[in-house]
Protein backbone atom coordinates (compact mmCIF):
# COMPACT_ATOMS: atom_id res chain seq x y z
CA UNK A 1 0.00 0.00 0.00
CA UNK A 2 1.20 3.50 -0.80
CA UNK A 3 -1.06 5.20 1.80
CA UNK A 4 -1.53 8.04 -0.70
CA UNK A 5 -5.05 8.48 0.67
CA UNK A 6 -6.27 5.29 2.30
CA UNK A 7 -4.88 3.76 5.47
CA UNK A 8 -4.79 0.07 6.37
CA UNK A 9 -5.87 -1.16 2.93
CA UNK A 10 -4.36 -1.94 -0.45
CA UNK A 11 -4.45 1.07 -2.77
CA UNK A 12 -1.90 0.22 -5.44
CA UNK A 13 -1.93 -2.31 -8.29
CA UNK A 14 1.10 -3.53 -10.25
CA UNK A 15 0.71 -5.90 -13.20
CA UNK A 16 3.62 -7.43 -15.11
CA UNK A 17 3.17 -8.60 -18.70
CA UNK A 18 5.31 -10.98 -20.72
CA UNK A 19 7.42 -9.59 -23.52
CA UNK A 20 5.42 -9.27 -26.71
CA UNK A 21 2.16 -8.31 -24.98
CA UNK A 22 -0.02 -6.13 -27.18
CA UNK A 23 -2.42 -3.47 -25.90
CA UNK A 24 -5.41 -1.48 -27.13
CA UNK A 25 -7.42 1.07 -25.22
CA UNK A 26 -10.12 3.70 -25.10
CA UNK A 27 -9.79 6.78 -22.91
CA UNK A 28 -12.02 9.51 -21.55
CA UNK A 29 -13.26 12.16 -23.95
CA UNK A 30 -13.30 14.70 -21.11
CA UNK A 31 -11.62 17.96 -22.10
CA UNK A 32 -9.94 18.03 -18.67
CA UNK A 33 -8.17 14.65 -18.60
CA UNK A 34 -5.81 13.56 -15.86
CA UNK A 35 -2.04 13.20 -16.23
CA UNK A 36 -2.26 9.37 -16.37
CA UNK A 37 -4.77 9.57 -19.23
CA UNK A 38 -2.46 11.88 -21.16
CA UNK A 39 0.42 9.46 -20.58
CA UNK A 40 -1.61 6.48 -21.81
CA UNK A 41 -2.73 8.48 -24.85
CA UNK A 42 0.92 9.12 -25.71
CA UNK A 43 2.15 5.54 -25.30
CA UNK A 44 -0.87 3.62 -26.67
CA UNK A 45 0.16 4.04 -30.34
CA UNK A 46 3.22 1.87 -29.61
CA UNK A 47 0.87 -1.04 -28.98
CA UNK A 48 3.19 -2.83 -26.54
CA UNK A 49 2.88 -3.30 -22.79
CA UNK A 50 5.12 -4.70 -20.08
CA UNK A 51 3.48 -3.21 -17.01
CA UNK A 52 0.46 -1.49 -15.48
CA UNK A 53 0.43 0.69 -12.36
CA UNK A 54 -2.87 1.86 -10.84
CA UNK A 55 -3.27 3.92 -7.69
CA UNK A 56 -6.49 4.68 -5.81
CA UNK A 57 -7.18 7.77 -3.75
CA UNK A 58 -5.66 10.52 -5.91
CA UNK A 59 -6.75 11.01 -9.53
CA UNK A 60 -3.73 13.19 -10.44
CA UNK A 61 -6.02 15.52 -12.38
CA UNK A 62 -5.52 19.29 -12.67
CA UNK A 63 -2.16 18.99 -10.93
CA UNK A 64 -0.16 20.87 -13.57
CA UNK A 65 3.30 19.95 -14.80
CA UNK A 66 4.07 18.38 -11.43
CA UNK A 67 1.36 15.79 -12.09
CA UNK A 68 2.81 14.97 -15.50
CA UNK A 69 6.27 14.63 -13.98
CA UNK A 70 4.90 12.31 -11.28
CA UNK A 71 3.52 9.99 -13.95
CA UNK A 72 6.84 9.94 -15.79
CA UNK A 73 8.74 9.13 -12.61
CA UNK A 74 6.30 6.37 -11.71
CA UNK A 75 6.57 4.84 -15.18
CA UNK A 76 10.37 4.97 -15.08
CA UNK A 77 10.49 3.37 -11.64
CA UNK A 78 8.12 0.57 -12.64
CA UNK A 79 10.07 0.08 -15.86
CA UNK A 80 13.29 -0.37 -13.90
CA UNK A 81 11.71 -2.99 -11.65
CA UNK A 82 10.20 -4.85 -14.62
CA UNK A 83 13.30 -4.44 -16.82
CA UNK A 84 11.17 -2.80 -19.49
CA UNK A 85 11.04 0.47 -21.45
CA UNK A 86 9.11 3.24 -19.69
CA UNK A 87 6.90 3.73 -22.74
CA UNK A 88 5.58 0.19 -22.25
CA UNK A 89 4.32 0.99 -18.75
CA UNK A 90 0.69 2.12 -18.46
CA UNK A 91 -0.49 4.32 -15.61
CA UNK A 92 -4.01 4.92 -14.27
CA UNK A 93 -5.26 6.79 -11.23
CA UNK A 94 -8.58 7.31 -9.49
CA UNK A 95 -9.66 9.46 -6.58
CA UNK A 96 -9.76 13.11 -5.59
CA UNK A 97 -9.22 15.73 -8.32
CA UNK A 98 -6.91 18.71 -7.89
CA UNK A 99 -4.68 17.46 -5.09
CA UNK A 100 -0.94 16.99 -5.62
CA UNK A 101 0.03 13.34 -5.87
CA UNK A 102 2.85 12.03 -3.69
CA UNK A 103 4.45 9.78 -6.26
CA UNK A 104 7.32 9.13 -3.86
CA UNK A 105 5.01 6.96 -1.78
CA UNK A 106 3.87 5.08 -4.86
CA UNK A 107 7.41 4.54 -6.12
CA UNK A 108 8.59 3.43 -2.68
CA UNK A 109 5.82 0.82 -2.51
CA UNK A 110 6.52 -0.73 -5.93
CA UNK A 111 9.42 -3.09 -5.01
CA UNK A 112 7.45 -4.76 -2.21
CA UNK A 113 4.44 -5.00 -4.50
CA UNK A 114 6.55 -6.64 -7.21
CA UNK A 115 7.63 -9.32 -4.74
CA UNK A 116 3.94 -10.19 -4.21
CA UNK A 117 3.03 -10.53 -7.89
CA UNK A 118 1.18 -13.77 -8.52
CA UNK A 119 -1.20 -15.33 -11.01
CA UNK A 120 -3.89 -15.74 -8.33
CA UNK A 121 -3.98 -12.13 -7.10
CA UNK A 122 -7.07 -11.07 -9.07
CA UNK A 123 -9.28 -10.36 -6.07
CA UNK A 124 -6.58 -8.33 -4.32
CA UNK A 125 -5.94 -6.37 -7.50
CA UNK A 126 -9.61 -5.53 -7.98
CA UNK A 127 -9.89 -4.46 -4.34
CA UNK A 128 -6.77 -2.27 -4.52
CA UNK A 129 -8.26 0.05 -7.17
CA UNK A 130 -11.53 0.74 -5.30
CA UNK A 131 -12.53 4.20 -4.05
CA UNK A 132 -16.20 4.57 -3.06
CA UNK A 133 -16.87 1.07 -4.43
CA UNK A 134 -18.43 -1.32 -1.93
CA UNK A 135 -17.14 -4.51 -3.56
CA UNK A 136 -14.34 -5.53 -5.96
CA UNK A 137 -15.43 -6.16 -9.54
CA UNK A 138 -14.14 -8.97 -11.71
CA UNK A 139 -15.34 -11.25 -14.51
CA UNK A 140 -13.93 -13.90 -16.81
CA UNK A 141 -14.94 -16.11 -19.72
CA UNK A 142 -13.36 -18.82 -21.86
CA UNK A 143 -13.46 -18.84 -25.65
CA UNK A 144 -11.93 -20.90 -28.42
CA UNK A 145 -9.88 -19.85 -31.42
CA UNK A 146 -9.05 -22.64 -33.87
CA UNK A 147 -10.32 -25.07 -31.25
CA UNK A 148 -7.75 -23.79 -28.75
CA UNK A 149 -9.12 -22.48 -25.47
CA UNK A 150 -8.19 -18.94 -24.44
CA UNK A 151 -9.23 -16.91 -21.41
CA UNK A 152 -10.50 -13.35 -21.07
CA UNK A 153 -10.47 -11.84 -17.59
CA UNK A 154 -11.15 -8.33 -16.37
CA UNK A 155 -11.29 -6.14 -13.30
CA UNK A 156 -12.94 -2.75 -12.95
CA UNK A 157 -13.73 -0.02 -10.47
CA UNK A 158 -16.49 2.50 -10.43
CA UNK A 159 -19.40 3.60 -8.29
CA UNK A 160 -19.86 7.34 -8.80
CA UNK A 161 -18.99 9.87 -11.52
CA UNK A 162 -20.29 7.25 -13.94
CA UNK A 163 -21.48 8.31 -17.37
CA UNK A 164 -18.68 7.06 -19.59
CA UNK A 165 -17.92 8.81 -22.84
CA UNK A 166 -15.19 6.59 -24.19
CA UNK A 167 -14.42 3.70 -22.03
CA UNK A 168 -15.30 3.21 -18.45
CA UNK A 169 -14.22 4.41 -15.12
CA UNK A 170 -11.23 2.13 -14.83
CA UNK A 171 -11.35 -1.28 -16.49
CA UNK A 172 -8.50 -3.60 -17.34
CA UNK A 173 -9.02 -6.62 -19.56
CA UNK A 174 -6.54 -9.43 -20.08
CA UNK A 175 -6.35 -12.36 -22.47
CA UNK A 176 -3.77 -15.02 -23.21
CA UNK A 177 -4.79 -15.02 -26.88
CA UNK A 178 -2.25 -13.83 -29.44
CA UNK A 179 -3.82 -10.91 -31.30
CA UNK A 180 -2.31 -7.87 -33.06
CA UNK A 181 -3.12 -4.33 -31.95
CA UNK A 182 -5.37 -3.52 -34.92
CA UNK A 183 -7.52 -6.57 -34.13
CA UNK A 184 -7.66 -5.70 -30.43
CA UNK A 185 -8.81 -2.17 -31.25
CA UNK A 186 -11.44 -3.41 -33.68
CA UNK A 187 -12.81 -5.78 -31.04
CA UNK A 188 -12.63 -3.41 -28.08
CA UNK A 189 -14.37 -0.35 -29.46
CA UNK A 190 -17.74 -1.86 -30.45
CA UNK A 191 -17.80 -3.99 -27.30
CA UNK A 192 -17.22 -0.82 -25.31
CA UNK A 193 -20.20 0.93 -26.90
CA UNK A 194 -22.57 -1.82 -25.79
CA UNK A 195 -21.14 -2.17 -22.28
CA UNK A 196 -19.31 0.64 -20.50
CA UNK A 197 -20.70 3.33 -22.78
CA UNK A 198 -24.20 2.06 -22.04
CA UNK A 199 -24.27 2.62 -18.30
CA UNK A 200 -24.91 5.64 -16.13
CA UNK A 201 -25.03 6.26 -12.40
CA UNK A 202 -25.05 10.03 -12.11
CA UNK A 203 -24.47 11.50 -15.57
CA UNK A 204 -20.94 12.71 -14.79
CA UNK A 205 -18.09 11.65 -17.07
CA UNK A 206 -14.84 11.10 -15.21
CA UNK A 207 -11.58 12.85 -16.09
CA UNK A 208 -9.79 9.52 -15.58
CA UNK A 209 -11.86 6.98 -17.55
CA UNK A 210 -9.53 4.32 -18.91
CA UNK A 211 -10.20 0.94 -20.49
CA UNK A 212 -7.23 -1.15 -21.59
CA UNK A 213 -7.18 -4.59 -23.25
CA UNK A 214 -3.93 -6.55 -22.98
CA UNK A 215 -3.17 -9.67 -25.05
CA UNK A 216 -0.14 -11.61 -23.80
CA UNK A 217 -0.24 -14.47 -26.29
CA UNK A 218 1.08 -16.74 -23.54
CA UNK A 219 -1.68 -19.31 -23.72
CA UNK A 220 -2.16 -19.21 -27.46
CA UNK A 221 -1.87 -22.40 -29.48
CA UNK A 222 -4.09 -21.02 -32.23
CA UNK A 223 -2.92 -19.95 -35.66
CA UNK A 224 -2.22 -16.29 -36.33
CA UNK A 225 -5.19 -13.94 -36.58
CA UNK A 226 -4.73 -10.83 -38.72
CA UNK A 227 -8.29 -9.55 -39.24
CA UNK A 228 -11.02 -8.65 -36.77
CA UNK A 229 -13.52 -10.07 -39.24
CA UNK A 230 -11.93 -13.53 -39.08
CA UNK A 231 -14.74 -16.03 -38.42
CA UNK A 232 -12.53 -17.82 -35.91
CA UNK A 233 -12.92 -14.81 -33.59
CA UNK A 234 -16.70 -15.18 -33.25
CA UNK A 235 -16.54 -16.87 -29.86
CA UNK A 236 -13.81 -14.55 -28.61
CA UNK A 237 -15.80 -11.47 -29.64
CA UNK A 238 -18.87 -12.74 -27.78
CA UNK A 239 -16.86 -13.63 -24.67
CA UNK A 240 -15.16 -10.22 -24.61
CA UNK A 241 -18.55 -8.52 -24.83
CA UNK A 242 -19.88 -10.68 -22.01
CA UNK A 243 -16.95 -9.86 -19.71
CA UNK A 244 -17.27 -6.13 -20.40
CA UNK A 245 -21.05 -6.13 -19.95
CA UNK A 246 -20.71 -8.12 -16.74
CA UNK A 247 -18.23 -5.57 -15.35
CA UNK A 248 -20.34 -2.63 -16.54
CA UNK A 249 -23.45 -3.98 -14.83
CA UNK A 250 -21.50 -4.62 -11.62
CA UNK A 251 -20.53 -0.94 -11.62
CA UNK A 252 -24.17 0.13 -11.92
CA UNK A 253 -25.26 -2.28 -9.19
CA UNK A 254 -22.60 -0.67 -6.99
CA UNK A 255 -23.70 2.85 -7.91
CA UNK A 256 -23.23 5.23 -5.01
CA UNK A 257 -26.24 4.84 -2.73
CA UNK A 258 -28.11 2.73 -5.27
CA UNK A 259 -30.88 0.38 -4.16
CA UNK A 260 -32.31 -0.58 -7.55
CA UNK A 261 -30.86 -1.73 -10.89
CA UNK A 262 -32.68 -0.29 -13.92
CA UNK A 263 -32.74 -1.72 -17.43
CA UNK A 264 -33.98 0.77 -20.03
CA UNK A 265 -34.70 -0.43 -23.56
CA UNK A 266 -35.68 2.03 -26.27
CA UNK A 267 -36.99 0.65 -29.57
CA UNK A 268 -38.66 2.07 -32.67
CA UNK A 269 -35.94 4.71 -33.09
CA UNK A 270 -34.44 6.17 -36.27
CA UNK A 271 -30.99 4.75 -35.43
CA UNK A 272 -29.24 2.83 -32.64
CA UNK A 273 -27.50 6.07 -31.64
CA UNK A 274 -30.85 7.85 -31.33
CA UNK A 275 -32.27 5.01 -29.25
CA UNK A 276 -29.23 5.10 -26.97
CA UNK A 277 -29.46 8.87 -26.51
CA UNK A 278 -33.10 8.64 -25.45
CA UNK A 279 -32.34 5.77 -23.08
CA UNK A 280 -29.48 7.71 -21.47
CA UNK A 281 -31.64 10.81 -20.99
CA UNK A 282 -34.19 8.65 -19.21
CA UNK A 283 -31.49 6.88 -17.19
CA UNK A 284 -29.88 10.18 -16.15
CA UNK A 285 -33.09 12.02 -15.23
CA UNK A 286 -33.06 12.90 -11.50
CA UNK A 287 -36.86 12.91 -11.53
CA UNK A 288 -37.02 9.42 -13.03
CA UNK A 289 -34.32 8.09 -10.70
CA UNK A 290 -35.90 9.54 -7.55
CA UNK A 291 -39.34 8.24 -8.51
CA UNK A 292 -37.83 4.77 -8.81
CA UNK A 293 -36.06 5.19 -5.47
CA UNK A 294 -39.42 6.10 -3.96
CA UNK A 295 -41.09 3.14 -5.71
CA UNK A 296 -43.53 5.53 -7.37
CA UNK A 297 -44.85 4.42 -10.80
CA UNK A 298 -44.91 8.03 -12.00
CA UNK A 299 -44.72 7.26 -15.72
CA UNK A 300 -45.28 10.93 -16.59
CA UNK A 301 -41.61 11.50 -15.80
CA UNK A 302 -40.70 9.01 -18.51
CA UNK A 303 -42.81 10.98 -20.99
CA UNK A 304 -40.96 14.14 -19.92
CA UNK A 305 -37.52 12.55 -20.35
CA UNK A 306 -38.33 11.19 -23.81
CA UNK A 307 -39.62 14.58 -24.89
CA UNK A 308 -36.47 16.44 -23.89
CA UNK A 309 -34.08 13.92 -25.46
CA UNK A 310 -34.23 15.73 -28.80
CA UNK A 311 -34.87 12.63 -30.90
CA UNK A 312 -37.80 11.88 -33.21
CA UNK A 313 -40.85 10.32 -31.60
CA UNK A 314 -44.52 9.87 -32.53
CA UNK A 315 -46.36 10.64 -29.28
CA UNK A 316 -49.65 9.36 -30.68
CA UNK A 317 -48.02 5.95 -31.34
CA UNK A 318 -45.43 5.77 -28.54
CA UNK A 319 -45.73 2.94 -26.02
CA UNK A 320 -44.18 2.97 -22.54
CA UNK A 321 -44.04 -0.12 -20.33
CA UNK A 322 -42.79 -0.69 -16.79
CA UNK A 323 -42.09 -4.26 -15.75
CA UNK A 324 -43.79 -5.52 -18.89
CA UNK A 325 -47.01 -3.64 -18.13
CA UNK A 326 -48.10 -0.94 -20.59
CA UNK A 327 -48.53 2.38 -18.79
CA UNK A 328 -48.87 4.75 -21.76
CA UNK A 329 -50.01 4.19 -25.33
CA UNK A 330 -51.52 6.30 -28.07
CA UNK A 331 -50.65 9.60 -26.44
CA UNK A 332 -52.39 8.86 -23.14
CA UNK A 333 -52.57 6.42 -20.25
CA UNK A 334 -52.76 2.88 -21.57
CA UNK A 335 -56.17 1.18 -21.55
CA UNK A 336 -56.35 -1.31 -18.71
CA UNK A 337 -53.54 0.33 -16.76
CA UNK A 338 -53.64 -0.72 -13.09
CA UNK A 339 -51.29 1.31 -10.92
CA UNK A 340 -51.17 -1.26 -8.13
CA UNK A 341 -49.78 -3.85 -10.53
CA UNK A 342 -46.98 -1.55 -11.68
CA UNK A 343 -46.34 -0.44 -8.10
CA UNK A 344 -45.61 -4.05 -7.15
CA UNK A 345 -42.88 -4.16 -9.81
CA UNK A 346 -41.44 -0.89 -8.50
CA UNK A 347 -40.88 -2.49 -5.09
CA UNK A 348 -38.41 -4.96 -6.57
CA UNK A 349 -34.65 -4.53 -6.93
CA UNK A 350 -34.69 -4.99 -10.73
CA UNK A 351 -36.69 -2.36 -12.64
CA UNK A 352 -37.45 -2.74 -16.34
CA UNK A 353 -38.52 0.17 -18.54
CA UNK A 354 -39.35 -0.21 -22.25
CA UNK A 355 -40.12 2.66 -24.60
CA UNK A 356 -41.19 2.33 -28.24
CA UNK A 357 -40.71 5.64 -30.09
CA UNK A 358 -42.69 4.37 -33.12
CA UNK A 359 -40.58 6.12 -35.77
CA UNK A 360 -38.18 3.40 -36.91
CA UNK A 361 -36.75 -0.04 -36.21
CA UNK A 362 -33.56 0.65 -34.24
CA UNK A 363 -33.14 -0.18 -30.55
CA UNK A 364 -30.68 0.17 -27.69
CA UNK A 365 -30.42 -0.89 -24.05
CA UNK A 366 -28.69 0.93 -21.21
CA UNK A 367 -28.40 0.27 -17.49
CA UNK A 368 -28.82 2.76 -14.67
CA UNK A 369 -29.71 2.91 -10.98
CA UNK A 370 -31.93 4.92 -8.70
CA UNK A 371 -30.94 8.10 -6.85
CA UNK A 372 -31.24 7.95 -3.07
CA UNK A 373 -30.39 10.15 -0.08
CA UNK A 374 -27.32 7.97 0.42
CA UNK A 375 -25.81 9.29 -2.84
CA UNK A 376 -25.84 12.78 -1.34
CA UNK A 377 -24.34 11.54 1.93
CA UNK A 378 -21.48 9.76 0.15
CA UNK A 379 -20.56 12.70 -2.08
CA UNK A 380 -21.06 15.41 0.51
CA UNK A 381 -18.51 13.67 2.73
CA UNK A 382 -16.15 12.30 0.03
CA UNK A 383 -13.11 14.39 1.00
CA UNK A 384 -13.64 14.27 4.76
Amino acid sequence: ASAERYKNRDDLLLVEFAEGTRVAGVLTQSRTPGAPVKWCRDVLPGGRARGLVVNAGNANVFTGKAGDAAVRRTAKSAAKILAAPAHEIFIASTGVIGEAVNDGRIIQALPALYDKIGATSWHQGARAIMTTDTFPKGAWRHATIDGARVTIAGIAKGSGMIAPNMATMLAFLFTDARLPVRVLNALLRPANEFSFNSITVDGDTSTSDTCLLFATGQGASHRAVTRAGDKRLGGFRSALGEVMTDLAQQIVRDGEGASKFITITVSGARSPAAARRVALVVGNSPLVKTAIAGEDPNWGRLVMAVGRAGEDVRPEKMVISIGGHKVARGGKRAPGYVEKTVARHMKGKEIEIAIDLAVGSAAATIWSCDLTHKYIDINADYRS
